[in-house]
Formats: structure tokens, sequence, C-alpha cells
């Protein structure tokens, strides 16, 4: 995996018609915006430009606003693009409340290895995504002004003429990265999809570190066989108090963050398993003292 230096921008604009006009950007998916889950896959970013309206976010953005507002998709990345100052662009629309990190990098990896001037993803309908692609800045920068300059502007052109001229590579689209939400039926299948059996967890893992701002990847798996082995071994109420210590106990040691969380749990498990061997020794003695009292009587 590389680690490209790129800026990103993000395309929060446009008028939403067919949500009725709402600030679509701003409609929440799992109790996060559209744009904060954004955001968080694009966290590596030098520079991240929002181009849109400003609003809170999760972290800090820098803001840029097309000319005229509402001028379309080419004149709001020409705007996003004069903020930046790197050589790779990465360029997303906030309406995509799936799109992975591990997607990002595969965008910045084919954009880097490969001598094309963009590296675009390609949905399961073999359909460009230019608004989720990595640019090499200066011909961005370059077919943003031929096109303007051809057209008199950038104000109303269609997305497509972009990369017309462009040399692309594609990078194939994971099942849901370029679901995107343009109407309510959107909301509602990706509300209803990240609370499926097998999405929540992650999804309420990845919604509470963008929350607290904390940038760590552990191992669900071993959290949850720790607070299991705490419930059971010891007592219910255990399980949220021990996790909670071994993510102190991690912050505390500094290091590592998955690994230092990985040892801490490793330690507070074998303890609750001493601890279930302790009770079930107890619970067998007293079981055969009282087998030794009823065969004396």
């Amino acid at each position: 995996m590389t680690a490209t230096a790129y800026d990103a921008i993000v395309l929060a604009g446009g008028a939403a018609k067919r949500l009725g006009g709402v600030d679509k950007p701003g409609v929440r998916v799992g109790g996060r915006t559209l744009l904060d889950r954004v955001l968080g896959v694009c966290r590596g970013a030098g520079t991240t430009v929002v181009v849109g309206g400003r609003r809170a976010t999760v972290r800090a953005v820098e803001w840029a606003r097309e000319e005229p507002a509402g001028g379309g998709p080419l004149a709001a990345l020409d705007a996003g693009v004069r903020r930046t100052t790197a050589q790779s662009l990465l360029v997303l629309s906030a309406d995509l409340p799936f799109i992975q990190r591990a997607t990002v990098q595969r965008l910045l990896d084919a954009l880097e290895s490969g001598g094309s001037e963009v590296a675009l993803l390609v949905d399961a309908g073999g359909r460009d995504q230019p608004l989720v692609a990595a640019y090499r800045a200066e011909p961005l920068r370059r077919e943003l002004a031929l096109l303007a300059t051809e057209h008199g502007g950038l104000s109303g052109l269609p997305l497509r003429l972009l990369t017309h001229e462009l040399d692309l590579t594609r990078v194939a689209a994971g099942p849901l990265d370029s679901f995107d939400c343009d109407t309510w039926e959107d909301i509602a299948a990706a509300r209803s999809r990240i609370r499926e059996h097998g999405h929540v967890l992650d999804e309420w893992m990845t919604a509470v570190k963008d929350e607290l701002g904390i940038e760590l990847d552990v191992d669900i798996n071993v959290l949850l066989d720790l607070a299991r082995d705490a419930a059971h071994g010891v007592a219910r109420p255990a399980a949220p108090l021990t996790t909670f210590l071994v993510g102190y106990a991690a912050a505390k040691a500094g290091g590592n963050g998955p690994e230092a969380v990985a040892e801490a749990a490793r330690k507070a498990a074998a303890l609750a398993a001493r601890w279930a061997a302790e009770a079930a020794e107890e619970a067998k003695g007293e079981a055969s003292g009282h087998g030794a009292e009823d065969g004396a009587g």
C-alpha cells in the first residue's frame, strides 16, 4: 500500500431536486451525515476542500463555492481544484454512504502505479464515475481550463465532458462503492442496510470512532470475545466495564494502537478465564462437600 500524498475535493452542492430540495449532504445515515461519511474515508488528505454551503463537519475542512452558485459539477470541481496544492487529487461526491477507505486507496494506488491521468471507479453497470476518482492535478487543471475556454465557462456543462481527453485507468467498484443517495428511496435503502446483522457492528464502530475523532483499526471479534468471557465468567455488567478498561489501558500504554488493544484484551481475557475457573472449582468443591455430608448421614 502506497502512502500517496494527496488533497481531497468533496462536492457537496447541487439542488437535490429528487429529495425535494432538502440539504442532501446533511441527511443522516446511521447517525452521520452523508458528508461526514465521505469525509471519514479521506482523512489521509493533506487538504480537504468541500465545495458547497458551510455546515458543521466531523473534522476541519476548507470551504469553496462555485461561481455562480449552482453552476454544476464542473464549475464546483474547478472551485475545489483552485484551493489545492498536491499533485494527486481525490474527487468524491458527498452522497456516497458506503464508499470505503480501501476503495480510496485502490484509486490512489492505480493513479500512482500507472501512467494515466485519472483513475476512476467503474460501477457494476460499466459506467464511469468521474466523481469517484483520483486525478493528476495538472492534467485536471488543463482540461478544466480548455473546457472553460471552448464553452465560454464551466457553468452548466455536463460532467461527461471532463474525461474525454484524459488518459484513463478504470478501477472496478465494490458492491456498494458507487451507491449514491439521489432519492428518499435510496436513503431508506441505505438506512436499512446499515442495520442488517452482517453490517451493523462495523457501521456502529466506524460511527463511534468518527464521532470521537479516533483513527484506530481493531479486531471487533477480540473485543466481543472478551465481553462474552467477562459476562459469563464474572457477571453481565463486567462486559462493558471490562472493554472500557481495556480501551483505557491501551490508550495509556501508547505505542501501536491495535496491538495495544489486542495485548490489553489478551490479559483481561486470561484474567476472566482464571476467575471463571476459580468459580468452577469452588462450585465443584461445594458439590463434593454436600455429597460427603449426605453419605455420612
